[in-house]
């Protein structure tokens, strides 16, 4: 509540989303959650009658993560998995924003093919309905993972320097799918008019998170609470920046608002940089 309340006060002009409709495919994921419970807590503040559509395709996560907004009458919850197309008879939307995707690195091995659809088909499903809506914005959850593996493992990553990734690597099938979403948002921004952003979330940690996420936030947490040992893959040295989700909340809404037609925005911390065993 204190985070909603934090997001709601950033000086977000919360007035371009009065009486609109604002589509979020993957709702009940750990990111756009946030966002669109933020987007709720806004329109009972400032009575902005707006719409909320969260589409998820397990209603499991959707009770777990949004219960408290089913019975909210600006929020509709739609079961629906993006690979298939969008139904016709779902309302148009203002905004578009496709969040919906398996980000945990330990769905890359078991569903690499679930993961991949869902960026790729499940983005053009999304694209395709935003045009027919005549959507004033589409935006992409893409990921930091798109600048692969870096070429000099000790310099920082520029927006420019795109490192290393091997398409024959089954776990490429999560970086590769989001650099083609990219270039599917953009392409469908220069053929058809759409106006597009694209986010790129780095490491981003908050409340609920899934213990059994797989990433090393959320494992050592799940060692803490089971009062196990904390384990450390490696020897500690790797460094991460990490983000808290309600600022990164912050940054996907200014993107939504602000950001320039046809660009990509980092959404990170950088001044939270530490190494794994610090952490």
């Amino acid at each position: 509540h204190e985070d909603l309340d934090q997001i709601v006060k950033f000086n977000i002009n919360w007035g371009r989303f009065e009486n609109k409709i604002i589509l979020v495919s993957g709702g009940a994921g750990l990111l756009p959650s946030y966002l669109v419970q933020s987007l709720l807590h806004a329109n009972r503040l400032h009575n902005l009658k707006l719409k909320v559509i969260c589409m998820s395709r397990s209603s499991e996560s959707l009770n777990k993560r949004l219960g408290d907004c089913l019975n909210d009458p600006y929020f509709k919850a739609i079961i629906h998995d993006v690979i298939r197309p969008i139904p016709v008879e779902i309302m148009p939307s203002d905004f578009v924003i496709h969040a919906a995707s398996q980000a945990s690195p330990k769905f890359y091995g078991i569903d690499p093919v679930g993961t991949l659809l869902t960026n790729t088909v499940g983005t053009q499903h999304l694209l395709e309905y935003a045009v027919r809506s005549k959507a004033e914005r589409f935006m992409f959850f893409s990921s930091g993972e798109v600048y692969g593996v870096p070429l000099n493992p000790t310099e920082p990553i520029t927006e420019t320097s795109y490192g290393f990734l091997d398409p024959m690597n089954v776990r490429s099938c999560y970086a590769e799918s989001k650099r083609i979403g990219e270039t599917m948002s953009i392409s469908w921004a220069k053929q058809y008019g759409l106006d597009t952003v694209v986010v790129r979330p780095f490491h981003t940690y908050g409340p609920g998170m899934a213990l059994d996420d797989g990433r090393v936030f959320a494992d050592f947490v799940a060692d803490v609470v089971a009062k196990r040992d904390i384990v450390i893959r490696g020897n500690g040295s790797e460094k991460r920046s990490f983000c808290y989700l309600a600022d990164a909340t912050i940054g996907f809404l200014s993107v939504l608002l602000n950001g320039i037609n046809s660009e990509a925005y980092n959404v990170a911390n950088p001044s939270c940089e530490i190494s794994m065993k610090n952490l």
